[in-house]
């Protein structure tokens, strides 16, 4: 039987007395599996015991002559499917089998009266052993009492009619969420990777996205609107083939400033000589002049003015103005070579043009119409760019200012305040800028950021040799380390993944220094501190996601609210926060002050899960209110809802056991905009289920 064969999360253990003992020889098993069972298993335990499955007080096969003998007639089958937090494990006896038993037995030791619902008896005879998938069916049982300790295992008496009957397919299988998504949890910084010629097909974004992607971007400085929107359609379909919300970031070019063309394939230019730009573009170009097609920036130089071109290969000091702005003359501090197009930066002045050009603005409405959930503007110089993004893109999309600019460095305060999230663009941040400034200016856009309650994205060359390579330098992995620990919610991959040689391995390596760094003893700690001292619980708002019309002492009552519920959930050991948020607030507030434990957010709208993709430890989920389905809870049950959220975190692998612990928060009434005002304490088998002291009193079987 192949260790996928179960698929969704059927129980299948041997027809053996309750609490036995087995010693078992493990088949491999990918890592994600291992991940779902416990997070901080690197593999299983030696002995092959599963800790809560199987009591030692047993003896193994290998010591129990009637066991072993069993063993050998085939009574017990050779591989047993067992479902352990939602993943399917596969393990072998170390003794041949090889005669299946006519049904896989559900042990009664499992099935707790509140979680009847999660075991399933799997019929099958032997023509569907040999090759055909059998079906799962629930178990239903009408009696909450367990079976004794001591008693017989349910076997196939207890199936409900029909149970053969099923296809192969049943519709347990269509509602359990799919377990390659279940290690995303265990990690709480969000990677995004760029879409190109090296992953643009359904197959690698599948890939991709098992591999740890939360964003793809879409880079529309290259690439037709048409090839966008099939990249889009295949995200989508992979999105609904997980039933896990992915979030699309559009990245638009921007004013991105070029020479013009030369006469020859290039030409090289020395130190010390004079150069022109001019705007002459019928005159192609020679190694004394270049057409520089871009007058707004003829009129702005000023004598002394640094120009670099090339990505800063080639640096230029301007020596003389035209007054009327048609050229100037410069003087080259450092030479190379120069090709047709090659980019400008003017890293001294601020270039009075619109931060859209035609191109963006097209780009704009197609991606808007896409559908995608975040649009990017490169080269912000000024806060009135985001205004005028902002303007064109309402709320059809969150919106990102990329900082590359000096100018857009000395305002970074006001951009903060006008935009949903932050990039770190090192790559042109590092053109215009010396070098040896971008460490110290990453760390400064981090930390303003975390005080506003902003995303921040990292960005540029951080696996930069795994475009070619198949393993990173050491730097680049201590680069990619370093974002983590100053706080970025996401850190993201351009070349590698859009052109590179090794999208997948990048993706992967990115994902194994995120779990090693986050698993690391003084990460949380570290960063929860850092939230305290820098009064981030109180301290600035988004103003586009959180309520800034409400005065600074009611953000004082929610903030308090949810760093109360945070310290909860570490005092109590808890599985993960669950925060019903309707605009993402609440959410937001949460992911700010950087629990140690996954904050779900119980969104009613896609749009909104997938925006929230790209905050760190936010993991969307949605959730039915008054939708008119017959098992939509109505949104004044709170139980009700707390029940579908319990039963969502459960099936997408958050707990291990029944008793563990959610931490809930919401806002009473539900839809109020920042209202973040409940705290509750519920099992994973939701609220219904909890154990009360006797003192309190129980009502038609919810807490009262």
């Amino acid at each position: 039987i192949p260790c996928g064969w179960l698929g969704k999360g059927g129980s299948a253990l041997t027809s053996l007395s309750q609490g036995s003992s087995l010693s078992l020889s493990l088949s491999p098993l990918p890592t994600l599996v291992r991940r779902r069972i416990h997070p901080g298993w690197s593999s299983f335990p030696p002995s092959g015991r599963i800790p809560g499955l199987y009591s030692s007080a047993r003896p193994s096969p290998a010591e129990d002559p009637a066991m072993r003998h069993k063993m050998q007639r085939g009574a017990i089958p050779a591989l047993v499917m067992i479902s352990y937090a939602n993943a399917c494990v596969a393990l072998s006896f170390r003794a041949s089998s090889v005669h299946p038993p006519p049904a896989w037995i559900v042990p009664a030791r499992l099935l707790a009266p509140h979680r009847l619902e999660a075991a399933h008896l799997l019929q099958h005879n032997r023509a569907r052993y040999q090759g055909r998938r059998s079906s799962l069916k629930p178990l239903l049982a009408t009696s909450s009492t367990p079976p004794p300790r001591d008693g017989p295992w349910l076997g196939p008496g207890y199936a409900p009619k029909g149970v053969d009957a099923v296809g192969p397919c049943s519709p347990l299988d269509a509602r359990l969420p799919v377990d390659k998504t279940g290690k995303r949890w265990c990690k709480h910084t969000k990677q995004i990777a760029t879409v190109g010629p090296s992953c643009s097909t359904e197959d690698m974004i599948d890939k991709l996205f098992v591999a740890g992607v939360d964003v793809f971007r879409l880079n529309f400085s290259h690439g037709s609107h048409e090839e966008k929107r099939k990249v889009v359609e295949l995200i989508r379909r992979v999105e609904q083939k997980y039933r896990h919300t992915i979030g699309i970031l559009a990245d638009l070019q921007g004013p991105k400033l070029r020479i013009w063309c030369f006469a020859e394939d290039y030409v090289f230019v020395h130190q010390g000589q004079k150069f022109r730009l001019d705007l002459e573009v019928d005159a192609l170009g020679d190694v004394t002049r270049v057409a520089l097609p871009h007058p707004e920036i003829l009129q702005t130089l000023r004598k002394d003015d640094l120009i670099l071109l090339d990505d800063g290969k080639v640096r230029l000091i301007v020596t003389e103005t035209d007054l009327r702005g048609e050229w100037v003359d410069t003087q080259v501090q450092v030479g190379g070579k120069l090709s047709d197009r090659k980019g400008v930066n003017t890293p001294s002045i601020i270039i009075p043009i619109s931060p859209l050009t035609i191109k963006d603005r097209s780009d704009l409405a197609a991606a808007l119409d896409m559908g995608v959930d975040w649009v990017a503007l490169s080269f912000v110089q000024k806060p009135s760019d985001m205004v005028e993004l902002r303007q064109l893109v309402g709320e059809r999309a969150f919106v990102m200012a990329k900082i590359e600019k000096p100018s857009a460095v000395e305002r970074l305060d006001d951009i903060i305040a006008l935009s949903d999230g932050v990039m770190v663009a090192r790559g042109d941040l590092g053109v215009e800028l010396m070098h040896e400034d971008v460490p110290i200016l990453q760390r400064s856009i981090i930390d303003k950021c975390r005080r506003r309650g902003c995303p921040v994205v990292v960005a540029t060359q951080m696996l930069e040799s795994m475009i070619t390579s198949p393993i990173p330098t050491r730097a680049e992995v201590n680069d990619v380390a370093t974002a983590l620990y100053l706080g970025a919610d996401a850190i993201m991959l351009s070349a590698e993944s859009a052109a590179g040689e090794y999208p997948i391995e990048s993706v992967e390596m990115q994902c194994k220094i995120i779990n090693r760094v986050e698993g690391s003893e003084n990460f949380f700690p570290r960063m929860q501190s850092r939230a305290s001292s820098e009064s981030v619980l109180v301290s600035g708002h988004n103003p586009h996601i959180l309520n800034m019309q409400e005065p600074e002492q009611q953000h004082l009552a929610y903030d308090s609210i949810t760093s109360a519920a945070m310290l909860l959930a570490d005092r109590l050991q808890a599985k993960a926060m669950i925060v019903f948020t309707t605009t993402g607030g609440t959410a937001v507030r949460a992911s700010r002050i950087r629990p140690s434990i996954p904050v779900i957010a119980m969104v009613q709208e896609k749009w909104l899960g997938r925006r929230l993709s790209l905050y760190w430890g936010i993991y969307p989920a949605y959730v039915d209110i008054d939708t008119g389905a017959t098992d939509a809870p109505a949104s004044n049950d709170f139980d009700a809802l707390m029940a579908r959220a319990c039963s969502i975190a459960w099936d997408q692998g958050f707990a291990h056991a029944p008793e563990d612990l959610f931490v809930v928060t919401a806002g009473l009434p539900f839809g109020v905009k920042g209202a973040a005002n409940v705290i509750r304490i519920v099992p994973a088998a939701g609220p219904e289920s909890w154990l009360l002291p006797s003192t309190q009193v129980m009502q038609k079987g919810h807490v009262s």
